[in-house]
């Protein structure tokens, strides 16, 4: 086992490389309050002073430690790797400089940490350091910013926020395990990195507390019941040190002095807790804690790796390779996209919408339900009033009382209602051409990546389109214009389906009969029936109202009652016969003129319109989003997720045991 955190380092390492976060991997991240100590407890970790120091907030980004064991160099091999010292750090931003001054790697934190902040203020972009050193056992460990409440100086208002939101981000992965630094002078019970720790773990699994500044405690107390886990029980375990006291810091105590008299104060005061606790153990505990939750999270990043290669893998391949052979990809692009159109008309594309109808099945919707329902919606009669009948009967009669109903006020009505079927027929039209448009946005967002690529020649696809269907929607509402003015040209009173007038007639009769209970007899005209002239005795008054309207609100005779009703019959009936027949013929234009068209010819247009020779080479200009996309993934694929199944694939059986 004590191989894996070496091999979590090196994974670390190389995802850091490609500067990516996509696999979470097992690490130490250490959470405190300001001046809880938590500097102290990561040097005594590692035996030497390389931490920045100072009043607020002296960490401002993240620290990722990895402490890598090293033994002992002979010094032929301190010479062949150019190291002079036993022990040396290098960090990720400076990976050719070996620092094996520690002071200077103090140094170097502090100026890569006002690189990227300003006026005090923190960042999430992590520093990654790793030491190497005979005296310090494999961890991975991540200093984060302390808990503050209050700003300070030139630090922003909402800096509490800031500083949560970013521990939270850490230790919300479930594959990390939580170092809680809390001072033994203050109540465990206010303790802000147990309370933040509780909220992503609150079983406590991942969770160890670290006890600090034992030695600061008031005179006559201790912290024995906490270290015994009797006050705050913590799952992984409570470990007490005593950290070194800014006397020692200012008098250079070393970290192997204070390791001794730490011991001794841990002998003298709590005598029966001494071997669980103190920096050395603490060591000790994280690393077999690291190893054992390494272990358990293996088979989780096995399959994680895999998977993401896999989709990588499909993503690049998405992406399609450089253009070798113009001509050849262009064709493959236009018939794919070709292909693509009639299949969505169709409906055998292989992208099948579920939360909206889409191509032929909207079309089908256009024909039968919203066209056919707004037709089946017109009245036959509507608009159409008694006395536009009357005027029309008594206008086709001329001078002359008819003895029946002319045939001509009939045809000049019902031409009137037909005329009605025009606008929606048109709309039904219009309403397929959206739809053949919308088609185009469809198959481009679903189509190949390759098409994607190469943004002009997805403009000019689309150009060339939408010009083909903007063509033919003149020609169709042409044809469908013609259906309906070929219906007005012929009134065909013999239509198999029509009623012959007669029956019309003696229907009505026999109606008005039967309610009336007794035969139909003359009526004695009312002056309004005579006419205007009847109703005035003097020629000159006469002449006055020849103008006069037909009154409207008076009672109509039965036979004009009868007219009417003949009218209205003969009107409904063959409306019907002619709204049945622009019914079915519209369709059937439509998909003709406009949808079967665009169908059949939408390739051959392309190919003529885009296959022309000075125009390949511009057509098939990639995006530099797309290049830089392709690059990206070939780097995350070859570099990063490549290397990491294979440095996963070293783990054995026998490792991690």
């Amino acid at each position: 086992m004590d191989t894996l955190i070496p091999i979590i380092n090196r994974l670390q390492e190389v995802f850091l490389t490609v500067g990516a976060e996509i696999i979470q991997l097992p690490q130490i991240v250490v959470v405190g309050s300001q001046s809880s100590g938590k500097s102290s407890v990561l040097e005594s970790l590692v035996g030497r002073d390389f931490l920045p120091r100072g009043s607020g907030i002296v960490t401002r980004r993240p620290l990722v430690l990895q402490l890598v064991t090293v033994p002992p160099l002979a010094q032929r091999e301190k010479q062949e790797n150019g190291i002079k010292a036993e022990e040396w750090g290098t960090f990720l931003h400076c990976k050719k400089q070996i620092f094996t001054d520690f002071a200077e790697i103090r140094k170097e934190i502090e100026e890569e940490t006002d690189r990227t902040t300003n006026n005090k203020g923190i960042s999430p972009e992590p520093i990654h350091l790793k030491i190497y050193s005979p005296n310090v056992l494999n961890l991975t460990l991540v200093d984060l910013p302390g808990i503050t409440k209050v700003p300070v100086g030139d630090q922003p208002e909402d800096i509490e926020s800031q500083v949560q939101d970013m521990i939270l981000s850490f230790i919300s992965n479930p594959n990390s395990l939580i170092l809680c630094v809390s001072p033994a002078n203050s109540d465990l019970a206010t303790s802000d990195a147990l309370k933040l720790a509780r909220e992503v773990d609150p079983d406590g699994r991942r969770t160890l507390l670290v006890v600090s500044k034992l030695d600061l405690m008031d005179a006559g107390t201790d912290a024995l019941e906490v270290l015994l886990g009797r006050v705050i029980p913590v799952r992984l375990g409570i470990v007490g040190v005593v950290n070194r006291s800014q006397h020692d810091l200012n008098t250079s105590k070393s970290v192997a002095d204070a390791w001794r008299d730490e011991q001794a104060f841990l002998q003298r005061h709590y005598p029966s807790v001494t071997s669980r606790a103190g920096s050395r153990y603490l060591a000790r505990t994280l690393g077999r804690l690291l190893m054992h939750h390494i272990r358990d999270c293996l088979p989780e990043l096995r399959a994680r790796a895999t998977s993401l290669t896999s989709q990588y893998q499909a993503r690049l391949s998405g992406y399609g390779r450089p253009v070798d052979d113009p001509s050849t990809t262009l064709l493959h692009i236009v018939t794919k996209f070709a292909s693509d159109y009639r299949d969505t008309i169709e409906g055998t594309a292989r992208h099948i919408q579920t939360s909206e109808l889409c191509g032929g099945a909207r079309i089908c919707y256009i024909f039968h339900e919203t066209f056919g329902r707004t037709l089946q919606s017109i009245d036959p009669l509507g608009g159409l009033t008694e006395l536009d009948i009357l005027t029309a009967i008594r206008n086709a009669t001329g001078p002359r009382p008819a003895l029946f109903v002319p045939e001509v006020s009939f045809e000049l009505l019902v031409k009137r209602q037909i005329k009605r079927l025009e606008e929606p027929s048109l709309r039904c039209v219009e309403l397929v051409h959206e739809e053949l448009q919308r088609i185009i946005q469809h198959c481009s967002s679903h189509s190949t990546q390759e098409l994607l690529r190469f943004p002009k020649l997805h403009d000019s696809i689309v150009e060339v389109v939408t010009s083909l269907l903007r063509k033919r929607l003149p020609i169709t509402n042409e044809m469908v214009h013609n259906l309906v003015a070929i219906e007005l040209a012929y009134i065909n009173t013999k239509h198999p389906d029509f009623t012959d007038a007669a029956q019309v007639s003696a229907s009505v009769n026999s109606q008005q009969s039967a309610e009336a209970g007794k035969p139909q007899k003359k009526e004695r005209m009312t002056s309004e029936e005579k006419g205007p002239l009847a109703a005035f005795g003097s020629p000159v008054k006469a002449v006055n109202l020849l103008d006069t309207p037909v009154p409207i609100s008076r009672k109509l005779s039965t036979r004009e009652q009868r007219d009417c009703e003949v009218i209205q019959r003969l009107i409904k009936c063959y409306f019907l016969i002619v709204r049945k027949s622009i019914q079915d013929s519209v369709p059937k234009t439509v998909m003709h003129f406009l949808v079967n068209h665009v169908k059949e010819r939408l390739q051959s247009e392309l190919v003529g319109q885009l296959y022309k020779q000075p125009l390949l080479q511009e057509l098939l200009i990639e995006s530099q989003e797309t290049a830089q996309q392709r690059t990206e993934l070939a780097h995350m694929l070859e570099w990063a997720l490549q290397k990491a199944n294979n440095i996963i694939s070293e783990i054995r059986e026998t490792h991690l045991w």
